[in-house]
Formats: structure tokens, C-alpha cells, sequence
């Protein structure tokens, strides 16, 4: 006889936005949909620490552009904290600079305000579950956007995401790369002859070693020390090379 699985509790959600009417239209979206808890909501970045203590969510629905204190400092503080909750940001543009700033402070991705609700409840039970909610294409443009900066900035940047990059184990930095590539975890495990489990372990320990907080940063320090672009390089020399097992 078969053993009952106990369903898994809700997503419990804060919703923080300034304008009442937006945090009105998605509490109303959201709040109807199985799995997702809304605990409370926020009118400013302020405002987030103290329900966060308060109401130990899983997820902060969070917008980026508020006239206080805004999602991007908002995020960067609760980040910091132990055991914080996930971040997705709220915006209005698929690669607003202050997204990728907000990545970069630990956001587990972005949903634009004019996303089918279906969309952003799936977006908020990803989240939850650990997986980012970044599609490759996306990541593409936001790591092209954190490449327009000052030559030097960005060499700089290289060098320290070199060195970051250089304490991995091998096996890790073939993950990290993988992972920079936009690849899935089931990709990543066929490409390097691994199983699925191993490639999650791999990554939960970059993340670990490297003091980060979801694999799209794992994506952008692989973008910072230059490796894609190295990957461009052998495509077009056709240079490849074997494999190797464990």
C-alpha cells in the first residue's frame, strides 16, 4: 500500500510596491492561486526588514523603483541577512540596468509588471523551490549590458571573477562554465558524462565556496572572467578537444 505524500505547504509572498493600485491587482491575482500564501504587503524598501522579521516569508515580490527606499537597496539589505528570503524583482524593462545590479545583490530574477499572472504564480513557486527565474535569452542581455561599462571597470572585474573562478575545483569549473552557458542541470549532467544529482551537488557547492546565492551569479562571474567569450574563440578556430570521464 501505498504511503500519502503530505502536500507542501504554501509559498508564503510579500508583495512591496509604492503604488497601492499595483499591490491591489496582484494580491487580486495572486491570492487566488493554490500554493502561494500572501502574508503581507509593503508600500517601500524601508518597509521590507521589519515584515520579513515579522512574517518569515519565502519570497519577496519586490519592485525595483520606488521613491524611498528602493527594491535595489531594499534587496542588497535583506541579501545580507541569514536565512533571508528569495527576491524577484518587479520592473518595467526586460534589461534595466538596476536588474542586473539587483542580480548581482543575490534577486533570484525578474518579472516584468505586464506578465500573465499565471506566469508570475509560477515565477514566485520556482523561486521558492531554489530555481531562478533568468531565461538563457535574458541572461544574454543582461550580461551584454554588464559589459558596457568603462574598459577599466571591466578589466578589473575580470581579473577579480578570474581569480574567484581559479578556487574551483576543475570538475566545478566545468559546472560554472556550463552553467554560464545557460545550460540546464540535466544539459550539464549529459554533456560532462554526470548524473543529475552530482551536477546539483557541484553547483550547491560553487555557490558555497564562492559566498553566492543563486546560479545566475554563478552565470555572470563566468561572464566577468571572460570565459564565453574564450568559447567563442575555440568555435571559430574549430578547435575541441575529448572529453574525460571521472
Amino acid at each position: 500500500m501505498s504511503t500519502p505524500t503530505t502536500p507542501a505547504p504554501p509559498v508564503r509572498l510579500i508583495i512591496v510596491d509604492d503604488d497601492p493600485l499595483v499591490r491591489a491587482g496582484l494580491a487580486l491575482m495572486l491570492g487566488g492561486a493554490a500554493g502561494v500564501d500572501i502574508v503581507g504587503e509593503g508600500a517601500d524598501g524601508s518597509e521590507v526588514a521589519a515584515l520579513v522579521d515579522r512574517l518569515r516569508p519565502d519570497v519577496v515580490l519586490m519592485d525595483i523603483r520606488m521613491p524611498g527606499m528602493d527594491g535595489l537597496a531594499a534587496t542588497e539589505l535583506l541579501r545580507r541577512r541569514p536565512d533571508a528570503p528569495e527576491v524577484v524583482v518587479l520592473t518595467t524593462f526586460h534589461a534595466d540596468e538596476q536588474v542586473l545590479r539587483a542580480i548581482r545583490a543575490g534577486a533570484a530574477g525578474f518579472v516584468l509588471k505586464d506578465t500573465p499572472p499565471a506566469r508570475i504564480v509560477d515565477a514566485v513557486r520556482r523561486v521558492a523551490a531554489g530555481e531562478p527565474v533568468l531565461s538563457p535569452a535574458v541572461t544574454r542581455r543582461l550580461m551584454a549590458r554588464a559589459a558596457g561599462g568603462v574598459t577599466d571597470d571591466r578589466s578589473a572585474r575580470r581579473a577579480r571573477a578570474r581569480r574567484r573562478y581559479a578556487a574551483l575545483a576543475e570538475r566545478e569549473r566545468d559546472v560554472a562554465a556550463a552553467v554560464g552557458r545557460g545550460s540546464s542541470n540535466a544539459e550539464i549532467a549529459a554533456a560532462l558524462h554526470l548524473s543529475v544529482a552530482t551536477v546539483k551537488a557541484h553547483v550547491s557547492r560553487i555557490l558555497a565556496r564562492l559566498e553566492l546565492n543563486n546560479r545566475v551569479q554563478i552565470a555572470l562571474l563566468v561572464h566577468d572572467a571572460g570565459l564565453l567569450d574564450e568559447d567563442e574563440d575555440e568555435d571559430r578556430g574549430g578547435g575541441g578537444g575529448g572529453g574525460r570521464d571521472d
